[in-house]
């Protein structure tokens, strides 16, 4: 219990691979810098998303080692350290447009306090297909891709068509009226005619890379048992049930 009103969970990197981070929009400067301080000093690490300058100032008076990036409002301290089958891989992180950069630089800037390398591809939306053709090749290379998109979503499905890597699409508020603040990007994406898109809720780019950040580690801990995977193919059954 932090001061009565925060009961973090300092346990979560254990369980799920990923720490328990600070969502500092609706919180006050002086609860954000609490929180942000224990976790610097019961794990040497720390992050906070949604963090406005208000939030920042507190956190640098109590920890001024921290860092503060207003493009994608993420406080970060240290850094965490990733199995070393992990850090092989990389994440695209794409977006449709300039506009979406703020979202993407969330998702790309908490991937890199996570230690996981990150390549950024960005404003190479469908309205000129040429664009996201043009580093084709290197977003194959992925072994995860973060598409950004608002407007009507369409990046993802189009990436989707391209890659074979999963697909990670977070939908943005960015567009006119009739986008309603996302949600048009957000049905687009969930309705993509390209199986086996993940989608994340609208603005979430930290939802994106804690999502990335899962995949990599079930792929780093399938290919740490790649040389027994071998032997137990070699005994299983293929006989009909009686």
């Amino acid at each position: 219990m932090t001061d009565g009103f925060a009961n973090l969970d300092h346990d979560r990197l254990a369980r799920q691979g990923f720490p328990e981070v600070v969502f500092a929009e609706g919180k006050t400067p002086e609860q954000v810098a609490t929180i942000f301080a224990t976790f610097v000093e019961t794990a040497g690490h720390a992050l906070a998303t949604r963090a406005s300058p208000d939030h920042a100032n507190a956190v640098l008076d109590a920890v001024p080692t921290a860092a503060y990036d207003a493009g994608s409002r993420l406080l970060t301290f240290g850094q965490l350290s990733p199995p070393a089958a992990v850090v092989q891989h990389r994440v695209a992180v794409v977006c449709a447009g300039t506009s979406d950069i703020g979202v993407a630089e969330e998702c790309a800037g908490t991937l890199g306090w996570a230690g996981i390398p990150v390549e950024r591809f960005y404003d190479i939306g469908v309205a000129r297909l040429e664009r996201l053709l043009d580093v084709e090749e290197q977003l194959r290379a992925a072994s995860v891709c973060v598409a950004v998109a608002g407007m009507e979503g369409a990046l993802p499905t189009v990436l989707g068509g391209r890659v074979s890597a999963p697909v990670v699409a977070v939908p943005t508020s960015v567009g006119y009226g009739a986008s309603f603040g996302g949600v048009s990007a957000l049905l687009g994406m969930l309705t993509s005619c390209v199986p086996g898109v993940t989608v994340v809720n609208i603005d979430n780019g930290f939802g994106a890379a804690a999502a990335a950040n899962r995949m990599l580690r079930l792929a780093a801990g399938s290919e740490d048992a790649g040389s027994d995977a071998g032997a137990g193919a070699a005994g299983v059954s293929h006989a009909r049930p009686s």
